[in-house]
Parts: C-alpha cells; structure tokens; sequence
C-alpha cells in the first residue's frame, strides 16, 4: 500500500518486531502492534500534515464494523476538525426494510415453524414496533443461533417441525448459508428451509456514489471498504467502482492503525488528484479473494432483478435469492410470503444516518426514546449499527473537533485490553 511522500510509518515492520519479541504469544503480539500507541500517534500526526489544508475531507467508512471500531477506540475525536468521517450503510441488520421482518412475522402467524436466526435480528422493530424476539414473548417458537449449521442441526433433531433459517448478511456470511443449504440437500432434509435476506456490497457502494452525486449540498469524496467482505468477494470488485466513479477507495481492517492507514491513504490521494484502489488489508485480503467461497455462492444463489434497501431504495441487482436446484429449501418460494412495504417510525432517521446525512446524535429519538434496551430504529440494535456504536462509546465526545489533551489518550481503552506496545 502506498504510504505517500516516504512515510515511515512502519505498521508492517512493527508487527513483524512485535512478533518476534512475542515469546510463547506470536499471534496476540502481531495484533497488538496494529493497536501499538506510538505508531498511532505517528500516523495522527502524519494525517494532521496532510489535511493541513483549506479545504475539508468527507470519507466515509462503508461497513458498520469501521463505525464501531472508531467509536470504540476514541478516534473521531482525534481527527482534525476539517477531516468528516460519513457512516454508511454497511450494517446488513440496518439496511433490511422493515417489511422483511414483518414478512418472517406473518410467517411465524401462519404456520407451526421454528424461526432461527442471530441475535440482533430477532430484536429489530417491524411493523407497529413488533419484532422476532416479541413474537417470542407471545408464544412462537423463535430461536437465536451463531449461523445456519446449527439451525441445520436443530432441523434433523426436529424431524417433525419445519425449521427456517431467518439468513442475513453482506457475503462475509453468505457462504455459510450456502454451505448449509448444500447440506440440506445432499442429506434430503426437507424440513429445513432458508428465508434469504443476503445483499451485495458492489451494488450497494455504486448506488450510494450515485446518490451523493444527485444530491444537492451533499459531499462524499472516498471510500473506506468494508476488509471483511473483500476477503470473500476480493478487492477487485472495489477497483472497477474506482475507476467508474473516479473516486480514492482503500479497504481497511479494524484494528485502530487500520483505520487511521486507510485515512491518511485516501487523503493523501485526495490532495494529489489521485482516484485509485488501494489495500491496506494486505495480511488477509487479496484481489481475487476467496475463490472457493465464490464458487459456492454461484452454485446455491442467483442475483435477484432488484432489492429494496433501508436508506438506500430499491437497488437492482442488489441482492442473492436461493437457485432453482435449491427451491425446495427456499422458505420463500415454498410459502409464496408476501413482502408488505412498511415505513419505519416517523421520527426515527436511521434511513439518513445509514446514508451519511445525518449523525445518530441528530435522531430526536437518539438516547431518548431510542435506547439499546428499547430501539425504535435497526441502527440501535446491531453492534454494527451507527447509533448503537455512538449510544455505547461516542456520547459526549467533542464529534466535531479534535482535543489536544487527547492525543495522548489515544488508545486509552486499549492499554487495558491489550496492554502498550513500544
């Protein structure tokens, strides 16, 4: 990954030290150096240098883990007042219309089916406020689960009850599903079936440059790609978007020197006129990604015409439905379940927090009405979610400008996790 203008920066070398002085915890030690101070320190300030500017800088970090982690490790606060980190959408909880939930709601009404899905699913409202984990509450027989193998799991110790797998997710969890799906069928498991709810990241990162664009007074001028997603789908995805919209991108892990790498990266593009993909990933991500994993996907799914998205509208071809070789383990094709429009409740934002046009302290409902033990909105359930991420770290800072005390407190939160690493 370029670092611009030979800056040392060392991120790589510092984990290779850290590593070798590790003794009986190599791997611990290599992911402390991606937390070590002093390095964040450096890479602040060389960020300060570069944005030291008159002009300002919107990036935004596509996923929700990017979100998390920033507000996590304390650095929003730290970047200089003139360097606006835009949240996106990338929180696959966040962006499924409330009408998906209500469609799993009347699923669960009409017929005798254990619903199994994650845990933050069952608890985002539908219609009238009811969600997965409500129903629950009234009787039906709702069950969270770490993936679909369980849920597969649970479908042979259940051989009299229809099972659905509630699936969701960018293609980080996308091959898991199809695994189980594939499962499915090579044990003739008629008793399990999938509702699938999983969406694509390219499409996603296309229509957001696309609203930007149409939008009057709206600024977006880089992109922080989602690390995970690329390890499956690969960076190469990420280049063609680009080079089409002319715009810096940089995928980033989600480590604190991750982050601040991919940013000084893209402002440093920026400031040279320079609109290009670059990996800062590099230990886990790859152009071609996972090719199996794509194989897989290809073989279970096909792209659907269009998927309607919160925030973000109706995106063509935005979306995987389960393939006909596969239609017998397909809960939507096999109940025919209607997909209701629902609007989400009048005052919650999250349709403009997940578009970046508004922060989740801007939410009249934020940390009010809208709590974690009480959401109103999807983006305060998901730990991925903006608001959720803000309500658990960010309420307080000084969002808007960077404190010079704070510096030093940079990766404060860490010393206690992780210890300091010189």
């Amino acid at each position: 990954m370029t670092q611009g203008k030979g800056e040392a920066l060392g991120i790589a070398e510092g984990a290779k030290r850290a590593e070798g002085e590790a003794g009986n915890s190599p791997s611990l030690s290599y992911m402390e150096a991606f937390a070590n101070p002093t390095l964040g320190r450096r890479l602040l300030s060389a960020i300060a240098r570069e944005a030291a500017t008159q002009r300002d800088y919107y990036l935004m970090e596509f996923c929700g883990g990017h979100t998390h982690a920033l507000c996590k490790h304390g650095l929003l606060p730290l970047l200089p007042p003139n360097l606006h980190m835009v949240h996106g959408p990338g929180c696959p909880v966040c962006v499924l219309p409330a009408g998906r939930i209500q469609q799993a709601l009347a699923l669960l009404e009409a017929r005798e089916v254990v619903l199994c899905s994650f845990g933050d699913m069952l608890r985002v409202p539908g219609s009238r406020g009811h969600s997965l984990l409500s129903a629950r509450a009234q009787g039906a027989d709702v069950r969270m689960v770490l993936g679909p193998t369980q849920a597969l799991k649970l479908a042979q110790a259940l051989p009299q009850r229809e099972v659905v797998f509630f699936a969701v997710g960018f293609e980080t969890t996308t091959p898991p599903t199809a695994l189980a799906l594939r499962q499915a069928k090579h044990m003739g498991l008629k008793n399990f079936s999938v509702l699938c709810n999983h969406v694509l990241t390219p499409p996603a990162m296309r229509g957001i440059w696309e609203a930007f664009r149409g939008a009057e007074g709206a600024r977006l001028d880089a992109m922080v790609a989602p690390g995970h997603v690329t390890t499956v789908i690969g960076y190469k995805a990420f280049e063609e978007i680009a080079e089409a919209f002319g715009v810096p991108t940089c995928v980033a892990g989600f480590e604190p020197l991750d982050l601040l790498n991919a940013i000084y990266a893209l402002v440093c593009q920026l400031n040279r006129g320079q609109a290009r993909l670059e990996n800062g990933f590099a230990r886990a991500a790859t152009r071609e990604g996972n090719l199996h994993a794509q194989q897989l996907m290809r073989e279970v799914f096909e792209v659907c015409a269009g998927f309607e998205w919160r925030g973000l509208g109706h995106l063509p071809h935005s979306a995987l439905r389960i393939a006909p070789p596969y239609a017998a383990w397909d809960a939507q094709a096999k109940w025919q379940l209607p997909c209701p429009p629902i609007a989400d409740h009048p005052a919650c934002c999250c349709a403009k927090v997940l578009l970046g046009q508004k922060t989740p302290p801007q939410c009249p409902l934020f940390a009010k009405a809208c709590t974690p033990a009480s959401p109103l909105g999807a983006c305060m359930v998901s730990p991925e979610g903006a608001c959720s991420a803000y309500y658990g770290y960010a309420q307080g800072l000084p969002l808007a400008a960077p404190g010079e005390a704070a510096t030093a407190a940079t990766f404060s939160s860490l010393k206690g996790e992780r210890g300091e690493v010189e």
